[in-house]
């Protein structure tokens, strides 16, 4: 119920990309794709700190760190006096961001964005935050252009192919990007189809049905630790041995904030996933 009532006053309060009156000049970004479209605005150096999963560019990983945009501390950022703290649409706790609320500090929640469309309202919206309208049209016009492109040539491909978006597989567990994921989406925008079906979200999925999606491809992210997958890993599981891409190699691995950020270099992140489809072999088509 209170993850209901804070999302519905957020939303309410804080999603309308209206200009704020004088820019702010301590900014807080608890989001990758924020951070980056603040940089890409010219106004990097308003920021203050990022969250963790904020990457692009290089030197926003200098900044303090937040910690993980879903896991926030109200008093942590209380602390470091923002005069405003811009954040992309899953932050969180909501009891977080209640006590933010109450504190008066600016708090600027950014829509969700899987689509062309939900970038550049994500731009509009921290550009009227950072009263930066003529820079955010500029941004918006780009990046559109960019996206554009990146759609064009994701519909001139000969024929779609099937793609499975794997977040992790820890313990040989497959845990995979369904419907309504940021994944899915852009592997849509790049002229692909999700191989995973009768999932929403990020689930885990069973051998059985991983075999009977029979991708093409398999798509990750490059990631590092504990997380990190190899051709090798994947050749050697049960299930995805047995799919044509597991069989094949045929595995992408790309930068996951450059991959599912949706922010202003996303034109450029499904041109190269479509370059990537166009190099799968012949008999993908028909």
């Amino acid at each position: 119920m209170i993850r209901q009532i804070v999302a519905s006053l957020v939303a309410a309060v804080t999603l309308a990309p209206v200009a704020i009156a004088e820019t702010p000049s301590r900014v807080i970004a608890a989001g990758g794709s924020v951070a980056e479209i603040i940089h890409a605005l010219g106004a990097g150096d308003l920021l203050i700190a990022r969250d963790t999963t904020s990457s692009f560019p290089p030197e926003v990983e200098t900044l303090p760190d937040i910690g993980y945009v879903r896991a926030l501390s109200a008093e942590n950022l209380v602390a470091m006096d923002p005069d405003m703290i811009i954040a992309e649409h899953d932050a969180g706790p909501p009891e977080v961001l209640e006590v933010l609320m109450r504190t008066g500090i600016p708090l600027v929640m950014v829509p969700q964005a899987l689509d062309p469309d939900g970038v550049t309202a994500k731009i509009a919206a921290v550009a009227g935050a950072l009263n930066l309208p003529d820079k955010g049209q500029a941004l918006q016009d780009s990046v559109a252009a960019k996206l554009d492109e990146a759609r064009a040539a994701g519909a001139a491909l000969p024929a779609a192919p099937r793609v499975m978006f794997i977040l992790s597989m820890q313990g040989g567990r497959l845990l995979v990007g369904g419907a309504g994921s940021s994944a899915e989406a852009m592997i849509t925008l790049a002229g692909g189809t999700n191989a995973v079906t009768g999932l929403d979200g990020y689930k885990p999925l069973t051998d059985e049905a991983a075999i009977a999606a029979a991708p093409d491809l398999i798509l990750m992210m490059d990631r590092g630790g504990d997380h990190a997958v190899t051709l090798t890993d994947i050749a050697a599981h049960p299930a995805l041995r047995l799919t044509p891409a597991g069989a094949e190699g045929r595995v992408v691995t790309m930068d996951g904030l450059y991959l599912l950020g949706f922010g202003p270099r996303t034109g450029d992140a499904a041109l190269e996933l479509t370059a990537h489809f166009q190099n799968l072999p012949a008999w993908i088509d028909g």
